[in-house]
């Protein structure tokens, strides 16, 4: 019996100095394991490839109706302000793709200003249009004139021209015309020596050729009408293609 029990109490030592190391290497072999376990990187998904849109001519001598969004006087303008215009009607590129959706908006500038003189001469005011925004944000610089649309005889096809009674004439000038006709558009002849009559656009449109009052300032009224015409061609996508982002 002592013997069984000598051995039995040897037995349990060695059972418990065994459970004691085998408990102290664990943690260190764990810490060996997390030391050497290769690191690995989260996998990153390749951005979608993005298609860029067609592009599509807007041919020079393209016409663009206009409405103007603020009044401009040659009574209190000054060379470099700025104005903004809004396109009436949709323009096309060849192929009867739409490129300019009404609503879209042109900047204008000033360029040059006379105010209304003694003896009888009128004020004018000089612009040109540097800038074309799309209802989508993009912004594209042009180059483009003032010119005369009549309103009630033009349209704009599907070719992007204005057809019907225009004239294109890029050295068109607002004219003082009266506060009945608001300004009139005419063409400044004899190197600014004197000026002739387009045709008259603004509140209360009368005949082309119709005679201003002496001496009155150039007044281009809020929400008069007019055609932008382009002296450079642009090339612009469908308006209703998806821009990348």
């Amino acid at each position: 019996m002592k013997v069984n029990r000598k051995m039995a109490q040897r037995a349990l030592s060695f059972i418990v100095l065994l459970t004691l190391m085998v408990g102290s290497a664990l943690p260190a072999f764990a810490q060996q394991r997390r030391r050497t376990r290769p690191h690995l990187s989260r996998y990153k998904r390749p951005p979608a490839t993005q298609t860029q849109p067609n592009y599509y001519a807007v041919p020079f001598n393209t016409v663009f109706r206009v409405r103007m969004n603020q009044e401009i006087s040659s009574g209190n303008a000054r060379v470099g302000d700025r104005f903004t215009t809004t396109v009436v009607d949709p323009v096309y590129a060849n192929g009867g793709i739409e490129v300019v959706p009404a609503g879209s908006t042109i900047t204008g500038r000033v360029t040059q200003v006379i105010p209304a003189q003694r003896k009888g001469k009128a004020g004018s005011i000089g612009v040109s249009f540097i800038s074309l925004q799309l209802p989508s944000g993009m912004t594209r610089a042009i180059n483009g004139s003032l010119t005369d649309v009549t309103t009630n005889t033009a349209r704009s096809d599907r070719e992007g021209q204005v057809s019907g009674r225009s004239i294109i004439k890029r050295n068109a000038v607002f004219i003082g015309g009266g506060a009945a006709t608001g300004a009139l558009i005419g063409a400044i002849a004899g190197g600014g020596k004197g000026a002739g009559i387009g045709a008259i656009v603004g509140g209360g449109l009368g005949t082309a050729g119709a005679i201003f009052a002496k001496g009155n300032e150039a007044v281009v009224k809020r929400d008069t009408e007019f055609g932008v015409v382009l002296n450079q061609s642009i090339s612009l996508p469908a308006s209703n293609a998806r821009q990348p982002q």
